[in-house]
């Protein structure tokens, strides 16, 4: 009986050691693949029968299960979903984990798990306006409300995404919208949203800064989706909203790396996060920026990178001649992918509705395929077809994060900072900041500006009395 106990343990081990290695190579830190791990043996535990057999549901009664529990927290189950999504998408690589929409899995449970933990009832003797936002915190919380709360208000939540679809705003502006819209109502629970005006939008956006303290980039997103929720869902525009607490925007300074610890944060990566992380630094590219990049945009003649960048708007950076034969045999690689993709009746990349529909066969054509696509494919969200789309962007975060860890780099180390250091350099080396302005792609020369303060170079540059 023993043996046969420990012959069991010694066949599943090697299926933790090489989800445990995966993680690694995704970039995920040494403790938190730890517990990722953890959390899948559990759910493991509480199931009978083979992990690949499992199910959606199963997932959900066990997230459940975790929700009702007295000792979890948010987080808690939120990483539990989390890792059950990377073992069943990128381990296992199951049909129906690629198609099942997690976050709204992992919303619902965290909000069971607030439920739990809330319910005190208002003091009577609380005024109107505190009772009001009492209630609310009771009900709205930094999470997008539950699949149950946004089934009720399934109706307004399409006529949204239709609107926004057909000004074809990206994906990421979609969900964000969404997840506003949906934390608005909830914060108006009770009310139907028709009724909702002007008095409503200034007290939600009072009470995001009074009481959960968001940014100011994060009221200020706020605020455009309500007027685009108002304006265009509901047909009904806002007027004069009157004055509202207004987050302040903190004027920071940009992290920006030395020479020496850009070097040694990238010589402590390796791979397709290396090559990337170089293009940052090199490039000048915002993170989204690299992770989207066509094979089209590359021009290895003219040592050129073609980028789309904010608001879809196009500029040419260059490419660092450092990495043109790393990044000639990376695509070989990708060619090589995507013609077994082909093979196999997949190949397709997203392309822009419009674009796809003057030219049908684009979206399986070479050029258009992404520099760094994904391991795995899945399905898209919007079209429900199953493509292979760029890599996830958190790969590459993660991986330049552990970096500086390792580099010994107390600064924070994060992919924009690479960004920051690049323009900085590309100023101490001498060149012009217009010139530096177009690399960039800001808008308003005032913006490049910041990084002369980084310089101490608001003009002329400054030396301190004290040092003549």
């Amino acid at each position: 009986m023993e043996d046969g106990v420990k012959e069991k343990k010694s066949q599943v081990a090697p299926l933790w050691e090489a989800f445990h290695k995966n993680l690694l190579r995704h970039g995920i830190q040494q403790d938190q693949a730890d517990w990722y791990v953890k959390w899948v043996q559990g759910f493991a535990k509480s199931m009978k029968g083979p992990l690949k057999s499992r199910s959606a549901s199963d997932v959900l009664r066990y997230l459940e299960k975790l929700a009702g529990s007295n000792t979890m927290q948010e987080w808690h189950v939120k990483q539990a979903a989390s890792a059950l999504q990377f073992f069943y998408q990128e381990q296992l690589s199951i049909p129906w984990a690629l198609k099942w929409e997690w976050d709204k899995a992992a919303s619902h449970a965290t909000a069971l798990v607030i439920k739990n933990k809330t319910g005190v009832p208002a003091d009577n003797t609380t005024s109107k306006k505190s009772l009001r936002i009492s209630s609310s915190v009771q009900r709205f919380d930094d999470h997008v409300p539950g699949l149950q709360f946004k089934s009720t208000h399934a109706e307004l939540i399409e006529r949204l995404r239709k609107e926004i679809r057909q000004r074809h705003y990206s994906l990421r502006t979609e969900q964000a919208y969404e997840a506003w819209t949906l934390r608005f109502l909830a914060f108006n629970t009770g009310k139907i949203p028709s009724d909702s005006g002007e008095e409503d939008v200034r007290a939600f956006l009072d009470y995001l800064v009074q009481e959960r303290q968001v940014s100011a980039s994060t009221q200020g997103q706020t605020l455009n989706a309500l007027v685009f929720l108002f304006k265009h869902a509901m047909g009904q525009p806002l007027g004069d909203i009157g004055t509202f607490t207004r987050s302040r925007r903190p004027r920071k300074l940009p992290e920006v790396l030395s020479v020496d610890e850009v070097e040694r944060l990238l010589g402590e990566m390796s791979g397709v996060t290396a090559l990337m992380a170089g293009l940052l630094y090199g490039s000048g590219l915002r993170l989204m920026e690299c992770v989207r990049l066509r094979v089209k945009d590359i021009d290895f003649s003219y040592h050129q990178i073609k980028v789309w960048g904010k608001g879809q708007k196009h500029r040419i950076t260059m490419l660092p001649k450092r990495y043109e034969k790393e990044l000639h045999e990376h695509l070989k690689v990708v060619k090589a992918l995507h013609e077994s993709d082909l093979r196999e009746g997949h190949g397709k990349v997203f392309i822009e509705p419009a674009l796809a529909r003057k030219y049908p066969g684009a979206s399986h054509e070479w050029a258009w395929q992404y520099v760094f696509p994904a391991q795995t494919k899945s399905v898209d969200p919007r079209s429900g077809k199953v493509r292979r789309h760029h890599i996830h962007e958190t790969s590459l975060q993660k991986a330049v994060k552990s970096a500086a860890g390792r580099a010994g780099i107390t600064k924070a180390g994060s992919c924009h900072t690479l960004r920051h250091s690049f323009a900085t350099h590309l100023l101490e080396a001498g060149y012009d900041i217009r010139t530096v302005q177009e690399l960039l792609g800001h808008e308003d020369v005032s913006t490049t500006m910041i990084y002369t303060h980084v310089l101490n170079r608001p003009g002329l540059a400054v030396r301190s009395p004290a040092d003549r």
